[in-house]
């Protein structure tokens, strides 16, 4: 008796736990069918000149590792937002994981450095500062313990390359970090500690200090010099002085470079790409080091990627070559291809850059509409930067002026960025309006606050303007014909525009309509899309289809993204 008992018991219990698996997986179902769309298409390819780039400060995005919060006895008091503050790549793989750049469009992610930074700190007038933004190296061979680990750094772009984002790792080539007293000055046959750059011509801007106490790399040396004593023995305490010396023989051998301070900088940043399968390089201070040292990185970045790629065939996203953008302070994509120093022009693309920084944009949205834009850099990037790009931004980590430095304008920031054409830079926060004006904060640390992640959990207004960045992410991310295309407008009132873009049997064309009218409104599309075109707002989410040459919505939005029907 006591047997049928148990028995029936766990019957029950076995049928009552195969309902509750039934009862939840159409929620499982549903999961999967929200990730999935998130996600572009697969037959949508990647191409750099349409890409959609989240620009973030490691250590200020997020915190994914609290115990690696204080390292190098780095305690002292600091200014304002000028000391760690704990993000590290940890933080940066779970919000890939969460599905934060998925759903917000993002194809590529630039980091700023995480090499070793200085272990001491400096005070120039802005109170006591660290080296938490990652552009003052002590050692470019390692990576600093408060970014994380080199299994971090793996993780992360493993992590982002099964989500199919690209990794831009921000690079420093023409200075070490300040001279502290626990960080001694570089050899003076590797750098030199005056004069400060006075910016008024090519010498004086590429063969001198950026400011005061920043040594800066001989990067116009062809000149062999050894290897910096306080490295060797740093080397030699951490156990990897014979690996990092063999390495180095083998770089050279293969290379027959001289052994002057660029060569050894190249080949431990082309480290990174062998290791870990960065995709590009973000150059810092591009037109402050000789432009063949930029050639000569580019060279060997290339040589990297191809030899990562033929170790790791199942991990290769596409067949695109690794990829360079420069920073060129001052750089405008009215300049067409070349930098003018004055005395002197450099055509940087012509020195391994695909793309370069465009300082101008945030101008132009000041000043004008959206098709002198649009139609403006249409034309250039299809005509005199044909086969070469720009990275557009409006806010930027060392810009003090940027666009909208109040946020006010948090819509049309994001219909500019992210609809001109070229590539388009996302500044960490700029989808979440977080605040450019920090109370106390001297100079570019007020641009620099850790993510407003509480703001964006917590309040209805930033999460309308983040749903809105979203929306047009992944329209931008789905289509390369809005960073890639061409742009022609089809109506004046309401503003309506194209954008197409072809390469090879691959054909994308889309419709965009701004500043409509709430509720009914008509499109005109004649010429682009027949009549009878089934097409689909992204805004919106409504299929509609072409009528005498015409799209009809009816909504409370003014704006509409236009794609074909799938």
């Amino acid at each position: 008796m006591e047997m049928k008992k148990l028995l029936l018991v766990v019957t029950i219990f076995l049928f009552l736990f195969s309902c509750k698996e039934i009862i939840n997986e159409p929620e499982k179902e549903l999961s999967k069918t929200e990730e999935v769309a998130s996600k572009p298409a697969n037959n949508t390819p990647f191409v750099w000149e349409g890409a959609n780039i989240y620009f973030l400060l490691t250590d200020r995005f997020n915190n994914g590792n609290p115990e690696n919060d204080i390292n190098f006895e780095r305690v002292d008091s600091t200014g304002v937002l000028r000391g760690f503050k704990g993000g590290d790549l940890e933080g940066i793989t779970k919000k890939i994981e969460e599905g934060y750049f998925t759903d917000l469009g993002v194809n590529a992610i630039w980091f700023t450095p995480v090499v070793e930074q200085i272990h001491g700190d400096t005070d120039e007038g802005s109170g006591v500062t660290y080296g938490y933004h990652g552009y003052w190296a002590k050692d470019w061979t390692a990576l600093d313990p408060n970014f994380g680990t080199r299994k971090d750094l793996e993780n992360f772009v493993k992590t982002a390359h099964k989500n199919g984002i690209r990794v831009i790792m921000d690079v420093v080539l023409n200075h070490t970090g300040p001279v502290t007293p626990k960080d001694p000055v570089w050899p003076e046959n590797w750098v030199r500690t005056s004069p400060i750059c006075d910016y008024t011509n090519y010498q004086n801007t590429t063969s001198c200090c950026l400011v005061k106490n920043l040594p800066d790399i001989l990067t116009e040396s062809t000149e062999s010099v050894e290897l910096p004593d306080p490295l060797l023995a740093k080397w030699k305490a951490e156990g990897r002085l014979s690996n990092e010396l063999d390495e180095l023989q083998l770089f050279f051998d293969r290379t027959g470079y001289p052994r002057a301070p660029k060569f050894y900088i190249i080949k431990w940043l082309t480290d990174y790409i062998n290791n870990f399968g960065i995709d590009g390089f973000r150059v810092d201070t591009a037109k402050h080091a000789d432009e063949i040292a930029w050639t000569e990185l580019s060279k060997e970045a290339a040589y990297a990627f191809e030899t990562w790629k033929k170790k790791h065939q199942e991990e290769i996203l596409d067949e695109n070559p690794f990829y360079m953008v420069g920073e060129v302070y001052g750089y405008s994509i009215s300049n067409g291809t070349e930098y003018n120093f004055g005395d002197k022009k450099i055509d940087y693309f012509d020195h391994g850059f695909k793309s370069l920084i465009n300082f101008q944009l945030k101008k132009d949205a000041q000043k004008e509409d959206y098709e002198s834009i649009f139609s403006s850099y249409s034309d250039l990037l299809n005509t005199t930067l044909s086969g070469k790009t720009v990275l557009n931004y409006l806010t930027s980590h060392d810009d003090g002026e940027p666009f909208d430095k109040e946020r006010k304008q948090a819509y049309k920031a994001a219909n500019i960025l992210l609809l001109t054409p070229g590539e388009s830079q996302i500044y960490y926060g700029d989808e979440t309006s977080r605040s450019l004006i920090i109370k106390d904060a001297i100079g570019d640390a007020t641009l620099r606050s850790f993510m407003n992640w509480q703001e964006l959990d917590s309040l209805p207004a930033i999460q309308k303007v983040h749903a809105h960045w979203q929306k047009l992410g992944k329209f931008r991310r789905d289509h390369p014909a809005i960073g890639a295309g061409k742009h022609l407008r089809l109506a004046k009132s309401p503003y309506v525009f194209s954008r197409t873009y072809i390469d090879g049997d691959f054909k994308d064309k889309v419709v965009v309509g701004l500043d409509l009218p709430l509720g009914k409104k008509s499109l005109w599309v004649k010429g682009f899309f027949g009549d009878g075109t089934k097409l689909y707002d992204a805004y919106s989410n409504t299929p509609v289809e072409v009528m005498n040459g015409k799209v009809i919505l009816e909504n409370d939005f003014d704006i509409a993204l236009l794609e074909l029907a799938k």
